[in-house]
């Protein structure tokens, strides 16, 4: 009955909005807390407010927009304790991700790929650009979540990846002042590398782990991923 049904690959209105609020959320153009103007926006793109809505419904949907009652939408905003439950959720996908990874049958070219995106950090760190080191820094873990071939870790992964580069933004002064030891951060994502080679699941869970733990504590301090739930629950 639906054999003269063909796919359509043209990317909707509504998609192309939500990609690039979803950029201009992420690298820092629409800040923490701002709110989202319908009329204004329309005009931006120069679009009815129908496919507007929608792109906005949708990042109301993925947890990057809030709506108010009566006041309309905003950007989210992160607090240092956001960072306990973002790194907390990613070490959970991503944990997931490594175990298919190290069982499946392409760990030397993913290895290899890992390894463009440490060379990307070590770059970015001679020219002194904390920005592109970050940047860096996450491309190593999308390339480890898409290495999976898993659509619902890489769907899941797509909003918390995009509230860790806005904590990075909103907490920006906290990270330069924290992210010392670049050479040691590097040294870490050789290791993960190292032991993906090598096949080695437990020392790259392990591994993983302990990366985690050390970004929240550079971001949030006094946080870990252990302890934060049980801190906020006696506060």
């Amino acid at each position: 009955m639906l054999a003269d049904i063909e796919p359509v690959h043209r990317e909707s209105t509504a998609s192309i909005i939500a990609r690039q609020l979803r950029d201009a959320i992420m690298n820092g153009s629409l800040p923490p807390g701002t709110q989202l103007g319908e009329t204004d926006l329309a005009a931006r793109f120069e679009v009815s407010r129908g496919p507007l809505r929608e792109a906005m419904q949708r990042l109301v949907s993925e947890g990057l927009l809030r709506s108010e009652r009566h006041r309309g939408l905003f950007v989210i905003e992160l607090e240092p304790g956001d960072v306990h439950d973002i790194y907390g959720a990613r070490w959970a996908v991503e944990r997931a991700a490594a175990i298919q990874v190290v069982r499946g049958n392409e760990t030397s070219r993913i290895a290899a790929q890992l390894a463009d995106a440490v060379q990307a950090m070590a770059q970015a760190e001679q020219q002194d650009d904390p920005a592109a080191l970050a940047e860096a820094d996450l491309t190593f873990h999308e390339t480890l979540i898409e290495a999976s071939g898993s659509r619902r870790l890489v769907r899941m992964a797509r909003t918390l990846l995009i509230e860790t580069r806005m904590c990075l933004s909103a907490l920006q002064n906290t990270y330069r002042k924290n992210y010392q030891g670049v050479d040691e951060r590097i040294a870490e994502h050789n290791r993960i590398i190292e032991a993906l080679r090598d096949r080695d699941e437990k020392l790259v869970l392990e591994l993983l782990e302990a990366h985690m733990e050390d970004a929240v504590r550079r971001l949030a301090p006094g946080t870990t991923l252990t302890s934060g739930s049980a801190e906020r629950e006696r506060d």
